[in-house]
């Protein structure tokens, strides 16, 4: 099965109602205002179809998104025209970065990290931010928690319906990934199309993201409750880091 290929067609349409773009991203630029950041050059990463990239890139100079799904990158370039803001979409792995610039803010969201299934590839993923970003830059990220992975997610079924898409969602966990197997249905006229889609993510617990980050050189500024200003708690569902890149 593939990972967001006919999804892409269809994923701001089940995602946007449950996803605050506007207010994740007014967070995000009141912190880099607070930080200091200068509003010179942007990378979104996992920018899936832009809808970050779009808020936040209004804000800066230059903007730049990364995906590793052409489909996602494509509705992602068609929307950011209409909008009037300008990017440029690089197809890369997120793990092993090649832009050949570096950035006053990287952020990657929507729990894209969890993606990432290989501890070593995480440390590499850190490592290309790290190399991306200036002196004194900030990195913004969120994850799906481990409770919220394990727990919530785990070997739980879900069912999803409305005029246009049904959709089935069955999970599955073993060893703190959790295999998802979606089965989508999208009416076109009088009939269903149907398209299979398969994505895992891997339950990372706190203390691991943050040895790996402060071994690779950043400090951490700040963690968010699902984006507010609220302790994190044993059943928060996402955590969001801010972090700094420390100057040489």
């Amino acid at each position: 099965m593939s990972c967001y290929k006919e999804f892409a067609q269809i994923y701001d349409e089940l995602i946007r109602p449950d996803i605050d773009y506007k207010k994740w991203s007014s967070i995000i630029l009141n912190i880099c205002k607070d930080k200091g950041i200068k509003n010179e050059c942007y990378l979104d990463l996992a920018c899936g179809t832009g809808n970050i990239t779009e808020e936040i890139g209004r804000a800066f100079k230059q903007v730049w998104a990364v995906d590793i799904s052409h489909e996602m990158l494509t509705e992602a370039e068609n929307k950011l025209r209409k909008s009037g803001v300008k990017a440029r979409f690089v197809c890369q792995d997120i793990c092993s970065l090649n832009l050949n610039k570096k950035f006053d803010l990287i952020t990657c969201c929507l729990d894209s990290t969890n993606y990432i299934l290989d501890s070593e590839d995480l440390v590499s993923y850190f490592e290309s931010v790290h190399d991306h970003l200036k002196d004194d830059g900030l990195f913004v990220f969120d994850i799906n928690s481990y409770y919220k992975l394990t727990t919530i997610l785990g070997n739980n079924m879900y069912k999803y319906e409305d005029d246009k898409v049904v959709y089935i969602w069955e999970n599955s966990i073993e060893d703190d990934i959790v295999d998802m197997y979606l089965n989508f249905f999208v009416k076109e006229g009088e009939l269903y199309r149907r398209f299979d889609e398969e994505h895992s993510e891997r339950a990372y617990r706190e203390a691991l993201i943050e040895r790996i980050l402060k071994d690779i050189g950043f400090e951490i500024e700040k963690k968010l409750n699902n984006y507010e200003e609220k302790p994190i708690s044993d059943t928060t569902e996402r955590i969001v880091y801010v972090v700094r890149r420390l100057t040489k």
